[in-house]
């Protein structure tokens, strides 16, 4: 009987090291993956019928639809003057909406993106709700980006400023 009692307490205790060094491993894990910030959030757009990924306060994100796997195509001072890349710190992990992550701009600097796609605010979007870069044409089309998997098509607002830069 005492045999079995060392037994289940031999058992027990190396189970206990077991959860240990598991515990230690992924917070090593979770340390070098660097300090995480809630750089997105979701929101519904009353225009666009859907919901849509916003910054921190409310404004609108777009994406580029020929930006994707590393291709920057806003790379001058006119498109950026239209466009405002959403950046973050070197070591930074975006958080706020599943598949978010970062690439590096050509400048070096380190944007956000949303399913491997850069993401920008548009300068005519000052307000939450707006979507006035929704639709915008030049090398490619730029839309809001979206986790919504409706495709509806949805008429997007006029550009007072027509398209292309």
């Amino acid at each position: 009987m005492a045999r079995i009692g060392k037994l289940r307490i031999g058992v027990f205790l190396s189970l206990l090291l077991a959860l240990v060094l598991l515990g230690g491993f992924l917070a090593a894990r979770a340390a070098n993956a660097g300090p995480s910030m809630r750089v997105v959030m979701t929101a519904r757009n009353p225009t666009l019928h859907k919901t849509v990924l916003v910054t921190r306060r409310g404004i609108t994100l777009y994406s580029l639809s020929v930006e994707q796997k590393g291709r920057f195509i806003c790379t001058n001072s006119q498109c950026l003057s239209f466009w405002t890349p959403l950046l973050v710190a070197k070591g930074v992990r975006p958080t706020g909406a599943p598949r978010l992550g970062t690439v590096r701009r050509p400048d070096g600097r380190l944007q956000v993106t949303y399913h491997g796609r850069p993401l920008y605010t548009f300068y005519l979007d000052h307000r939450r709700g707006d979507v006035m870069g929704e639709g915008f044409k030049d090398v490619g089309t730029w839309h809001a980006a979206s986790p919504s998997a409706s495709t509806a098509a949805v008429k997007p607002p006029t550009n007072p400023y027509g398209g292309g830069y």
